[in-house]
């Protein structure tokens, strides 16, 4: 015996109460002690003027804080004060961190302990 079902249209108009999210929307909120960082680039040439190519270069130790986590969970249940806020700019261990693409941007995460200083101006 054969049922017939009721077809469905080929574009189904769905509700836009819902933000839609764009690239320029995206926010990346670390988890425990992670901070988000964008690295400072390095220096293309030398001061006499001499091109660095890029298998040359150091890895970046200088950069910006684009997003902080709440803080490490202690034993207690309570949460570690993190002392860095978005913004800042930090130095931070060489080959401390994950490197990754968000948006077409190189960053980095790295924990709370592999940030060395901030840098005050």
């Amino acid at each position: 015996m054969a049922t017939a079902t009721k077809a469905r249209p080929a574009h189904v108009s769905k509700s836009t109460t819902q933000p839609l999210v764009t690239p320029t929307t995206k926010k990346l909120r670390p988890l425990g002690d992670r901070v988000v960082v964008r690295p400072t680039p390095g220096e293309e040439t030398t001061k006499s003027g001499i091109v660095i190519p890029d298998t040359a270069k150091e890895k970046p130790q200088e950069g910006t804080i684009l997003a902080v986590g709440p803080g490490r969970l202690l034993d207690d249940g309570k949460r570690e004060h993190m002392d860095l806020k978005p913004g800042d700019k930090v130095l931070y261990a060489k080959y401390g961190g994950t490197e990754f693409k968000f948006d077409g941007e190189d960053l980095l995460i790295i924990s709370h302990k592999d940030i060395l200083a901030v840098v005050v101006s």
